[in-house]
């Protein structure tokens, strides 16, 4: 399947990358970083399996299913993290892996 097929998956890829790179940066500047820390480890760990995807189906990668089942798992914890946190910063990044969750599932 050629990258073209993909671009759907690959937007919501990118923007939950962004998403999660906001997070990340947002959460570093709370006041109570100790609470935050799961929080910051997951974004780091979505925004990076996200942007790999991404870059993957570019190259149009035979491993598409496999990668997007471990990306949608990841989204998914990242979102429900996220979703624990009252800063706008963490629901925006939430609902962005929630979609991209979705959209993993779709090809996995």
């Amino acid at each position: 399947m050629s990258h073209e097929q993909h671009q759907e998956l690959i937007k919501k890829l990118h923007e939950c990358a962004v998403a999660c790179n906001h997070c990340y940066d947002a959460c570093l500047k709370e006041e109570d970083m100790k609470m935050m820390a799961d929080c910051i480890r997951l974004d780091r760990e979505c925004a990076d399996i996200c942007s790999y995807l991404e870059h993957a189906l570019s190259r149009n990668t035979p491993f598409v299913s496999e990668l997007a089942s471990v990306c949608a798992k990841i989204c998914e914890a990242c979102g429900n993290e996220c979703k624990k946190h009252d800063h706008e910063h963490c629901q925006e990044c939430a609902d962005a892996c929630f979609k991209c969750a979705e959209a993993c599932k779709t090809v996995a």
